[in-house]
């Protein structure tokens, strides 16, 4: 990790600039498959199954034998903890609905407001080095709970054309209707554009590499809605001499083995903590599995010694985090400030892991800095409000003349005569 000392404002900006792929030929790449998806549907997806992921699939949904199979083969103890983690996702994303609104907004007049859920929606999860069968978890559950009546779900196949047990297991637990042998770009397009054996959904979700991202932002312009731009993961970790270093070492590590192209930040006031993360993190990561994707995040990532709490927070509101840890005395209190951020996690005894896995929060999230306008996944995402209104003709007596000066304001004689003529028709 590169280390900074206090820094004057006018270096922030390139201090927290992120990481960026060559993306010259990345959407022409992408157009091109989505095009052919879109007009050989099957066939298209099958080819670049095996140009991409090198095995052949004839039977692309998962059976329900291929189910019960992947049940027997998931180990009990991780069953149990993707149970319990089950468990609070569904509580903490249940206190999210939200009851119809009414209001009378004048004698008359009544307006109100109802959450409906998205009918059909497709679920994306990531089946390659690490295959991420907590992100069913994280979707599945919420679009459940909102009501979508249709939940689909692509995933890639391994070399010998079969799914991850757990992803299989998870899928099943949580009520997927339906789960497909399908990953890349081919698997977005399938789900924007429907082929003979995968359906199209109204609205795509999950994480995946800049193939992904790319085909999702692309059927996004006008076929299907999404949950949200993304990129690679990050976390911003803030803390003071309070904190463990050995935890911060292990934070930062954590999102840093998600990819070469993930980023970590370290803000701190503290001089001594500087040089004790920076040992911290190279001692673990000597033990880590994934060390060499780690090590090449860490190229991208910084420690920055700043003079003050308030430049930190300031700091972390233009960085806009995925995740922000803050390891700091007063931590609510800090937490209260901040603006910008995906999901935050409080205290020495909060890992980011936690929200990836099993605390109850969603760990789908803004990156690349849209935490500045953009929220996490939540229940939310899975339904749209739709408005009601009734107006008595007594109240169109009251609201009619306002609705006719406003319409001829604005020159539209139709809106205007809408109002009037129902006003005349005694």
């Amino acid at each position: 990790m590169n280390t900074t000392k206090h820094p004057t404002k006018a270096t922030w900006s390139s201090l927290l600039k992120r990481p960026e792929n060559d993306v010259t030929e990345l959407f022409g790449t992408v157009r091109a498959v989505l095009d052919d998806v879109q007009q050989s549907g099957d066939d298209a997806v099958r080819r670049y199954t095996k140009k991409f992921d090198g095995v052949e699939v004839s039977e692309m949904q998962v059976s329900e034998e291929e189910i019960a199979k992947a049940s027997t083969l998931v180990p009990e103890r991780l069953k149990e903890a993707i149970k319990t983690a089950k468990k609070n996702i569904e509580r903490f994303h249940a206190i999210q609905k939200e009851s119809e609104r009414f209001l009378e907004t004048m004698p008359g007049v009544k307006c109100w407001q109802k959450s409906v859920a998205v009918e059909k929606v497709g679920l994306y999860i990531p089946g390659g080095s690490a295959p991420l069968f907590s992100t069913v978890l994280m979707l599945a559950i919420p679009a459940k709970i909102a009501g979508c009546n249709e939940i689909v779900l692509c995933t890639p196949p391994s070399k010998s054309g079969e799914i991850d047990s757990a992803i299989l297991y998870t899928a099943s637990l949580v009520g997927v209707t339906k789960i497909f042998k399908a990953g890349g770009i081919q698997a977005i397009g399938a789900m924007a554009y429907g082929t003979e054996t995968i359906p199209n959904v109204y609205k795509i979700f999950g994480p995946g590499n800049q193939f992904v991202m790319a085909a999702k932002q692309l059927v996004s312009l006008k076929d299907v809605a999404i949950d949200m731009p993304a990129g690679p993961s990050e976390v911003l970790v803030m803390a003071d001499d309070t904190a463990n270093a050995e935890f911060i070492a292990a934070d930062l590590l954590s999102q840093a083995e998600h990819g070469a192209d993930s980023q970590v930040i370290f803000l701190t006031t503290s001089e001594k903590l500087t040089g004790e993360v920076e040992k911290a993190v190279d001692k673990q990561l000597a033990e880590l599995s994934r060390k060499e994707i780690a090590e090449k995040a860490l190229d991208n990532s910084r420690i920055i010694l700043l003079n003050s709490v308030d430049e930190m927070v300031e700091l972390t509101n233009t960085y806009a985090p995925e995740h922000l840890i803050i390891s700091m005395e007063n931590d609510e209190s800090i937490a209260g400030r901040i603006v910008n951020a995906g999901s935050v996690f409080l205290g020495n005894y909060t890992p980011e892991s936690a929200g990836d896995y099993a605390s109850g929060t969603n760990h789908t999230l803004p990156t690349n800095g849209y935490a500045r306008a953009y929220s996490g996944v939540n229940l939310g995402s899975f339904v749209k409000k739709i408005t009601y209104q009734k107006i008595s003709q007594e109240g169109l007596k009251a609201l009619g003349p306002v609705i006719e000066t406003m319409a001829a304001a604005e020159h539209l004689d139709a809106h205007k005569n809408a109002v009037t003529l129902r006003l005349n028709n005694r």
